[in-house]
């Protein structure tokens, strides 16, 4: 096991590591000893003798015994040392301490350890904790010094680092370094860090990390982790005291265990530490370091000893923040006193300070010489510890002093916040906006509460400037609360999105999402076709060179093309391609031509990268929706226009990604955020629908230029919205279109007796609706642009009459303007007898009608021809009733063809992708393929016969299509869905049926008969018997078929008559044997498998019944949508429309007007006032909807825990307000 995981680690480690020892790294083999030919450990290699110990021990601290006899063997240059240093006196090995540790008796969970040199590189190490351990990226680390050895955490002390620091890391996702030890500062944020992830969740449990940085030398109990192979894990046993003591800590997640070649020795640790801390602070935050600023290092000074004075003064001058914690004892009660009591009063320079740059005064160094012997009376080099102190105190803009006593330990993140910005300020320009910092910041860790009392308070003015980069930020990042932030204090989404900052941000998707695999697969794509070369390429070698030159300037980063062919993939023919008159594709026929233009136009900056983005919400809508970020796209999708259709794209996109994606529980929140948009695109839809009517069904059928011209009506039914279709408003639009001018309360029998006597029509028998009464509706609404134009006029006529289709036939242009002059349009009265005419035949239900009747005679006239009148081949036939079928099926035929190739305003492809994908469809194929086989076949003597099969099984095929009619009806249009889905299960069924007929048929067969090569006795007994045994049929019905029932069945025994056909008798001696399986094979299929296949049909018949109402609402769509493009005429008459249809459509280019009720494409003011109507009534929705939900228990519970946390907060301020005045007092 320890093998299997060092190398496993080996190979991950070659594979990351960055840097100058990334290339030593990744030429190491894959073999179990990858981190020692890496990482060293320090070994004392000369013994200096301590003189305290009468040469017993060196000065490293190890005994003389411990020292390998080359650290022994120069006695000379030993006795003329006097002093141990680590870089000198010491040698680098490779490391035999690292892999896991398993604490024993305290918990399962593991936690890592190294043993690493002092001299390691800190890039490798920030490496290995980030790529190999996994610990999530710090968007803070803090460093925890000082509180170390016999130092005494004082009670107020561990509240700041219980209640302040580890909550403030668990808000912020930091990493706090401290020793790892069981002893002071260390233990305490061990201790807090266990009881904070007891408390919080496993989301905020793995933000939080606790690093150890210890000294080698200084570990109890460190040879348990040694193993020069690794550990995976290592047994380490800590004992069960109260006491402070230098065992490891178990409530940490990794232990760097510095080794500088000493042992007991404190402080080996500190110059890799401060190394490690500089490199991190170098690194960007955000995910794969997106962030718009570095990770921000703070350290924080526990009381602490003059000896830390060095490392402090260190890391000051690489312009890291200290925080000092004043109270808590030793060198921070000091600091805090020099840096709050003490000024620098001009005076006379010291002579030690030369140059150009002025030194401390001599009056403020005798000050804090003089502060220093008060706090310090037993140290005696004095002079090098304040110079010390001195550098320090030059650098004071970066130590902020922090009176934990006396402050509340629940604001210290605004504390490492205010400390880190105090920092941050000394390096800004004169223009640059103080405040820019702590934003960023506070959008790091994910702190809008404060940014919003702290930033957004009104005292501070913000630029667009200053806002830029934290946008950025808070959308790669996902953060969407600061999105909103920031748009509601003042920055303009409009001048933000450019195409080109677009494209940086789908540029920012997380390697291994979904869409990144998808952008790069269309990328390759584009990349693969500029790689081809042209045939005049090949032949000419000056222009292939030029070319050569031009593919250099190749974008080979993710564009809008990409993103246009991703959503191509999702979206399907639905609309047209996104972006496309950006990229200026708008015109490409096909995939191919759009790539090699899309690969010419892109090469090097393009212009269109510097253009607003005309739609910036949509498209960020688009963007958040393509990644599955729900709160991001929800709030997107309340800042765009179009709320009902925007739903339906995001519901129709997340469930293409839902089919594609692979784990279950991304597979789940997208199908979970999927049905949120159809609710609310349903929701909002209703609210519309009860605000008005004729701008509700006006909404269903507008034309959207955004989401390539397609309405809400064509995205929800390719997005499969069954809840949306459901809703009164849409299922009124689809009435009134079904109906036509005729009212919905018309009888079936009052339609027959007019489709049978057409003459009917021009009675009072069908009641059809009045054409004047919305043109009035429409004159009694007022408008502010004038009285001759109203409101409604300007969004078109929603459903046409269709008593004036062959006027808008004509004059189809002047109609779709909808006004004249400003006038509203009204088509000139046509004559009554042409007018009642059209408005019933023209009507959908008039076209469903007459279909369905002219099918029951097209298949009694099949019928007729297949059991009276089917001729022999020519020249004896076909007769004329055949002759007949033929034509009409020639119409049918004809039918197909328009249906597949010429649907509304789609190019050829696009129509014939959107029939194929229809089962019924599918079906008349078959039919139709399997009447031109028999057709072929029954004119030839040799195939009559068959072609007469044919002929028969295609009637059966085109009889089952006649249960498609049945869709409208209300009760039985569900039950088709039922069938439908029993059909799945009736082949799930068949494969375990088959396994057990298989099984049961071989057994018996090899049972029964010894030997018969007969093959269709074979597959009759095999497969055909076992099936009879299941409904109770035994051997008698084999026997009938043989012909044998009730005669002598005679069999031989005889090889060779086997051979030739003859009848193989029984095996008699295995009857028990066949017996006993054909209990067990009909207990199985009669009991077993019937039982499951009926429970399988009653959880899908009540599945389907459930939502009976929505599955029929949803499928009526289809059924309307289809026989409202069909012609009037039904087949065989169908060839008089299409031959008019050809003429007006082919000869006269006069385009087609029907398609209207279904798409319309308003002009730009018509749209404007729609769209401002949907957001008014979106807006009416979302508030009704929030105090809904606010009015709701649970909400008021949350109000009232906020309002009682704030008092307890207020009354725990007073009360230290108080005991400050009387400590004062």
């Amino acid at each position: 096991m320890n093998d299997t995981g060092a190398e496993e680690e080996g190979v991950r480690i070659e594979e990351g590591d960055r840097g100058d020892n990334t290339d030593n790294i990744c030429q190491t083999e894959k073999s179990q000893s990858w981190i020692p030919k890496i990482i060293k450990k320090r070994v004392c290699s000369t013994f200096v003798e301590d003189s305290f110990s009468n040469g017993a021990l060196c000065q490293c601290g190890a005994a003389r015994d411990d020292h390998a006899s080359v650290a022994l063997g120069d006695h000379f240059s030993t006795a003329v040392l006097k002093h141990w240093e680590s870089a000198e006196h010491s040698s680098e090995q490779p490391t035999d301490a690292f892999g896991e540790v398993q604490f024993a008796g305290a918990s399962k969970r593991h936690s890592y350890f190294l043993r690493l040199s002092w001299s390691t590189e800190p890039s490798v190490v920030y490496n290995i904790l980030t790529t190999h351990w996994g610990l999530p990226l710090p968007n803070l680390v803090v460093s925890v010094v000082g509180g170390e050895g016999r130092t005494q955490v004082k009670t107020w002390v561990r509240e700041v680092l219980r209640q302040g620091l580890v909550k403030a890391s668990q808000s912020t996702g930091a990493w706090i370094l401290t020793t790892g030890l069981r002893e002071g500062g260390g233990r305490c944020v061990g201790q807090a860090v266990r009881d904070h992830a007891a408390a919080a969740s496993s989301v905020s449990l793995n933000k939080v990390a606790a690093l150890g940085i210890a000294p080698w030398g200084l570990v109890e109990k460190r040879e348990q982790l040694v193993k020069p192979q690794g550990s995976f894990p290592a047994k380490y046993i800590v004992p069960n005291i109260s006491r402070d003591s230098c065992y490891l800590d178990n409530n940490y997640q990794a232990f760097l265990l510095v080794d500088d070649g000493s042992v007991g020795r404190r402080g080996g640790e500190t110059d890799f530490r401060a190394r490690l801390e500089e490199y991190i602070s170098q690194q960007c935050t955000g995910i794969w370091g997106s962030g718009s600023i570095n990770i921000p290092v703070i350290c924080m000074l526990i009381s602490g000893e003059t000896d830390m004075l060095k490392r402090m003064d260190l890391s000051l001058k690489s312009s890291i923040p200290w925080l000092v914690l004043a109270g808590s004892g030793g060198l921070a009660d000091f600091l805090s006193d020099v840096l709050e009591n003490l000024s620098s009063a001009p005076a006379v320079p010291s002579s030690g300070e030369g140059n150009n740059e002025a030194g401390p005064s001599v009056d403020l160094k005798d000050r804090v010489a003089e502060r220093f012997k008060k706090h310090f009376l037993s140290e005696a080099q004095i002079d090098k510890l304040v110079e010390q102190v001195l550098s320090i105190y030059q650098n004071r803009h970066l130590i902020t002093v922090y009176h934990g006593e006396h402050e509340s330990p629940n604001d210290f993140d605004t504390v490492l916040l205010k400390t880190l910005v105090g920092a941050s300020k000394q390096h800004l320009s004169a223009e640059a906006n103080p405040h820019t910092d702590e934003l960023k910041l506070a959008v790091t860790w994910n702190r809008v509460d404060i940014a919003k009392t702290e930033l957004f308070n009104g005292e501070i003015h913000w630029k667009y400037e200053d806002l830029e980069d934290s946008m950025t930020n808070a959308l790669i990042n996902d953060k969407p609360q600061f999105v909103r932030l920031f748009i509601e204090n003042g920055l303009n989404i409009l001048e933000y999105l450019t195409y080109g900052r677009l494209e940086t941000l789908y540029r920012s998707v997380p390697d291994g999402s979904l869409l990144y695999q998808m952008l790069q697969q269309c990328l390759a794509e584009r990349l693969a076709i500029v790689e081809r070369p042209s045939p005049s390429e090949q032949q000419n070698s000056s222009s292939k060179v030029a070319t050569d030159n031009n593919q250099s300037g190749q974008v080979k980063e993710v564009t809008l093309f990409e993103v246009s062919e991703v959503l191509e993939l999702l979206m399907g023919d639905v609309c047209q391609p996104f972006y496309y008159q950006t990229l200026s594709l708008e015109f490409t026929s096909s995939k191919w031509t759009a790539l090699r233009r899309a690969s010419k136009a892109l090469r090097g900056r393009c212009k269109y990268q510097d253009l607003p983005c005309p739609y910036p919400w949509a498209s960020l809508f688009l963007w958040a929706v393509l990644q599955n970020r729900s709160e991001m796209a929800l709030f997107f999708w309340e800042m765009a226009g179009e709320a009902v259709l925007s739903a339906l794209g995001g519901c129709k996109i997340l469930r293409e990604l839902s089919k594609r994606e692979e784990e279950t529980e991304t597979k789940l929140s997208m199908k979970e955020l999927a049905q949120k948009f159809e609710n609310l695109a349903h929701d909002i839809f209703s609210s519309c629908y009860r605000s008005d009517e004729h701008r509700s069904f006006t909404l269903l059928i507008r034309k959207s230029s955004f989401w390539g011209g397609s309405t809400c009506l064509q995205i929800g039914v390719s997005a499969d919205a069954r809840l949306f279709f459901s809703n009164d408003g849409v299922q009124s639009l689809l009435s009134q279109i079904w109906w036509g001018d005729m009212k919905r309360n018309t009888e079936v029998w009052k339609l027959l007796l007019a489709f049978f006597c057409p003459i009917l029509c021009y009675t009072n028998l069908i009641s059809f609706r009045k054409q004047d009464n919305q043109l009035e509706e429409e004159e009694g609404i007022p408008n502010e642009d004038g009285p001759d134009q109203d409101t409604n006029s300007l969004y078109g006529t929603t459903v046409f009459s269709f008593a004036d289709i062959k006027h808008h036939d004509v004059d189809s242009e002047v109609h779709r303007s909808g006004t004249i002059k400003g006038v509203p349009y009204r088509p000139p009265q046509r004559p009554f007898i042409v007018s009642r005419w059209c408005q019933f035949w023209f009507a959908p239900v008039t076209s469903f009608l007459g279909n369905v009747l002219m099918y029951f005679l097209f298949l009694l006239l099949f019928a007729y021809v297949l059991l009276v009148d089917f001729k022999p081949p020519p020249p004896s036939g076909p007769g004329a009733a055949e002759c007949v079928l033929y034509f009409w099926v020639f119409t049918l035929v004809c039918e197909e063809i328009r249906q597949a190739l010429f649907w509304g305003m789609m190019t050829w492809h696009q129509s014939f992708r959107l029939y194929i994908q229809d089962a019924w469809n599918i079906c008349d194929l078959t039919a139709i393929s399997l009447f031109i086989i028999g057709l072929i076949c029954r004119m030839f003597h040799r195939s009559h016969e068959f072609g007469r099969d044919v002929l028969c099984l295609d009637y059966m095929v085109f009889t089952i299509r006649l249960i498609h009619i049945f869709a409208i009806h209300k009760q039985l249009g569900p039950k088709l869905i039922i069938v439908g889905n029993m059909m799945k299960d009736v082949f799930f069924f068949l494969f375990f049926l088959g396994v057990w007929v298989l099984a049961y048929g071989v057994a018996n067969q090899a049972l029964n008969y010894s030997y018969d090569p007969n093959l269709n006795r074979i597959f009759l007994r095999v497969f055909y018997r076992p099936y009879l045994h299941i409904f109770g049929y035994g051997s008698s019905i084999e026997e009938e078929m043989d012909g044998t029932m009730g005669k002598e069945l005679i069999c031989t025994e005889n090889v060779t008559l086997i051979e030739s056909g003859e009848e193989p008798c029984r095996n008699q001696d295995s009857n028990w044997l066949v017996v006993i399986l054909l209990v067990v094979y009909l207990l199985v299929t009669n009991i077993l498998l019937i039982n499951l296949l009926i429970a399988m049909f009653s959880y899908t018949f009540n599945k389907v019944q459930e939502h009976s109402d929505t599955y029929w609402k949803f499928q009526r769509y289809n059924l309307i949508a289809e026989y409202h493009s069909r012609p009037s005429l039904a087949p065989p008459f169908i060839i008089l429309s299409h031959i008019n249809l050809f003429i007006k459509r082919v000869i006269h280019k006069v385009p087609s007007v029907k398609i209207y009720h279904f798409v319309l494409d308003l002009e730009a003011k018509a749209a404007n006032r729609l769209s401002t109507w949907e957001t008014i009534q979106r807006e009416d929705f979302l508030t009704a909807r929030n105090k809904i939900q606010k009015s709701s228990d649970s909400e008021r519970l949350k109000r009232m825990s906020a309002k009682v946390d704030d008092v307890l907060k207020r009354l725990t301020e007073n009360k230290e307000f108080e005991h400050r005045m009387l400590a004062q007092l």
